[in-house]
């Protein structure tokens, strides 16, 4: 949902004072602001938003900007879907994808 146009964007104050303060080469910046719009002051910098349990690195961009900092850091993790068939056909493209180190491993050895 956005926000009203005579409001702005929201971006933290806090978080705000902390990019004024550092350089973009000064490492990470802590944040639990997840709600804080990217603002083009932030591109280059790396935060390390808050994702519940530990943090996520996000390397700021210029296609960023106006997203949520917590669109970067997803808060669950997809687990996967699938029972007997789905097994199957991992199994199966996990042997294909031996089969395929195997065969550039002999032709390189091959070249030699």
């Amino acid at each position: 949902m956005s926000r009203s146009l005579k409001k702005g964007p929201y971006v933290d104050e806090k978080l705000m004072k902390k990019v004024g303060a550092r350089k973009p080469s000064g490492g990470a910046i802590k944040t639990w602001a997840r709600a804080s719009q990217i603002a083009p002051e932030f591109v280059g910098y790396t935060f390390l938003v808050h994702k519940g349990k530990d943090f996520e690195e996000v390397f700021v961009t210029e296609d960023m900007v106006g997203h949520r900092l917590g669109e970067f850091a997803p808060t669950t993790k997809f687990i996967k879907h699938g029972g007997k068939m789905q097994k199957e056909a991992e199994m199966a493209a996990k042997a294909a994808e031996v089969a395929a180190a195997q065969a550039a491993k002999a032709t390189a050895d091959a070249k030699k």
